[in-house]
């Protein structure tokens, strides 16, 4: 299902289209599933579970991405595209926003000081994610 606000980012040369598979779908939901539960382990540095958390919203947000035949090298286009893909709210698209600046300050300036409000935010909306990523599977009986 092709998405018009998407093709205008295809028109610019910002996505691309790709087919959607189903294997990769399950193996994005499957990692992400995976590293959300464990960014809530407590045992974990808090430096640890936001990079957990993180990259469970990414590879959420990137199936939702690529159930709709699309594929993206920018992180945070594959963020920005939830509004589309997930009709998801921009209180909590901004909550990904912030997360994707504080990970390339950790990234690439080694700035890690982790405010723990911010991972708990973004713990709270990659389940969301999740939830909504897991009901587009469902559609097809496949999650």
């Amino acid at each position: 299902m092709r998405l018009v606000a998407l093709d205008n980012l295809v028109s610019i040369g910002k996505l691309k289209i790709e087919p959607a598979a189903q294997a990769e779908f399950n193996g994005l939901l499957r990692s992400g599933r995976v590293r959300l539960k464990d960014a809530g382990n407590l045992t974990n540095s808090l430096e640890s579970r936001f990079d957990l958390a993180y990259n469970a919203a990414h590879a959420l947000s990137l199936a939702a991405l690529r159930w709709y035949g699309y594929r993206s090298e920018n992180r945070y286009l594959v963020f920005q595209s939830l509004t589309h893909t997930l009709k998801l709210p921009p209180e909590q698209w901004r909550v990904l926003d912030q997360a994707h600046r504080q990970r390339n300050l950790a990234e690439y300036e080694g700035d890690i000081e982790i405010d723990t409000a911010l991972l708990a935010a973004l713990i709270r909306v990659a389940g969301e994610v999740l939830t909504r990523v897991a009901a587009l599977g469902e559609v097809s009986g496949s999650a």
